[in-house]
């Protein structure tokens, strides 16, 4: 078989499935329904994935709406689509708030001092802005904390260039774990912040909480909007969150989510190696028997994590080849002895499926010690991403 003409030439990419993007957006329809927004969260370079090449998926399904970081991913955003609805869920720096203001984006407050530097943008520009107001109900990342909230809503009061859009709270402990109280406190601070801003006049139209973790397992988190962001990838946001949905739901057959990513790189050499040779920086590894040893150039200045040196696997000819050495900055090496016919130009996978066998990013999680979003995001943004 011919291959792809996007991929001739290429040394290493990450193809996109589009149709497993559709299949875990519809998921999320079903769940959700029509009357709640549903946020595509695309920060992070859309988790690693691709900001363009997953916005650009998620306008043509016709996502509600996107939550990014930072103005400079909101500026991105912009460049693909002109009306598209963005709101800023990182801080906007004070000399930046006019290009947030003049991109038509919603703004996430929780300083008073940010606030008070917006309004007065606003004013001078005469045009008004949309801001959502983070709440602070047990995560003490950003937010506003239910004792202080009369004191910003008073300066809300003042600012009638500013219109409060929505409100909002992050969930701190409600994927790690099978025992929710914690969530549920935070659904019970939440409510009485809500009730405060009703106190002081305001009725904000959009009133958000649920994460991908809340969106599968607490319905009545739904709310007005939900903000998708590791799930819309296909990945689950913990075992935990798994677990608690196939007991919750009684789904026992299919898991339903369907993984976006894959992670792909060429041999650039196989060689034979002798009995006792080592193999690449600080002779980690000495092979016992003679060898074929095949070169990726991929490492860590990709995001393959050094810590999987001598402790990953990746897939050649459809069977699992291990990784033998120090993970380098750009190369690395995998035992394929037991696989023939490995020669230079061979498709390897680093994450994805070849034939019968898989490998996850979960599963590179749990070999370096972390969670699957930080193998995901620290992809490095110049591997080519190709929707396939």
């Amino acid at each position: 078989m011919q291959e792809p003409a996007d991929r001739q030439g290429l040394t290493s990419w990450i193809e996109l499935d589009g149709q497993a993007f559709f299949n875990n957006l519809k998921f999320f329809r079903q769940r959700i329904g029509e009357k709640t927004r549903l946020c595509a969260v695309v920060k992070a370079n859309a988790y690693g994935h691709g900001i363009a090449q997953m916005a650009g998926l998620a306008l043509d399904s016709g996502v509600d709406c996107f939550a990014v970081h930072s103005v400079d991913e909101a500026l991105l955003l912009r460049s693909l689509s002109p009306t598209a609805d963005v709101l800023i869920l990182g801080p906007v720096p004070i000399p930046r708030l006019e290009e947030a203001v003049k991109g038509k984006f919603k703004i996430c407050m929780y300083d008073k001092p940010v606030l008070k530097a917006l309004s007065d943008v606003c004013r001078r520009l005469g045009v008004p802005a949309a801001v959502h107001l983070k709440m602070e109900t047990g995560t003490n990342r950003q937010g506003i904390p239910l004792a202080e909230l009369p004191q910003f809503l008073e300066l809300l009061h003042r600012c009638p260039e500013l219109s409060l859009e929505g409100i909002y709270t992050h969930f701190a402990n409600i994927e790690d774990t099978t025992d929710h109280d914690y969530a549920r406190f935070q659904m019970e601070n939440f409510r009485k912040c809500a009730e405060a801003v009703e106190g002081a006049g305001f009725s904000p139209p959009i009133r958000h909480t649920a994460c991908s973790a809340a969106s599968l397992l607490f319905p009545e988190t739904l709310a007005d909007m939900v903000r998708i962001g590791i799930s819309l990838y296909g990945l689950w946001p913990s075992r935990e969150t798994y677990i608690c949905y196939v007991l919750r739901s009684g789904n026992f057959k299919e898991e339903r989510l369907e993984p976006v990513l894959s992670w792909k790189a060429r041999v650039c050499q196989a060689k034979d190696v002798p009995e006792g040779a080592c193999i690449s920086y600080g002779c980690t590894y000495k092979t016992t028997h003679p060898s074929r040893i095949a070169v990726m150039p991929v490492g860590y200045f990709d995001g393959y994590d050094r810590h999987l040196s001598n402790n990953g696997h990746v897939l050649i000819h459809g069977k699992r080849a291990p990784v033998r050495g120090r993970v380098c900055m750009n190369f690395f090496m995998a035992d394929v002895t037991h696989i023939s016919g490995v020669h230079s130009g061979d498709e390897v996978v680093l994450i994805g499926r070849q034939g019968e066998e898989q490998i996850t990013a979960g599963d590179i999680a749990e070999r370096i010690g972390t969670i699957h979003y930080e193998v995901v995001t620290r992809l490095h943004p110049s591997i080519p991403r190709l929707v396939v």
